[in-house]
């Protein structure tokens, strides 16, 4: 649920949806996903000061907490 969120939400922030790709590592409590994007498009999913960053990550954490979890987002080139 949380990679399809994310994965739903790059896509549509992107230029290059193909080139999203999104590496789930689960813990016990916590599920670290990572995000690449094609290079040109690092900046539209970091956004101005990090907030389109930010926002993602709060919505996936969101979505983390009503599973139990606890959810980390880290954005890679």
């Amino acid at each position: 649920m949380m990679k399809d969120l994310l994965e739903y939400l790059a896509k549509a922030l992107v230029d290059h949806p193909e080139d999203v790709q999104i590496e789930v590592i689960e813990g016990e409590r916590s599920v670290i996903l990572q995000l690449r994007v094609h290079p040109d498009d690092i900046g539209k999913v970091i956004g101005k000061q990090g907030r389109i960053a930010q926002a993602l990550r709060t919505l996936v954490k969101a979505a983390a907490t009503k599973q139990g979890k606890n959810a980390i987002v880290e954005i890679l080139d």
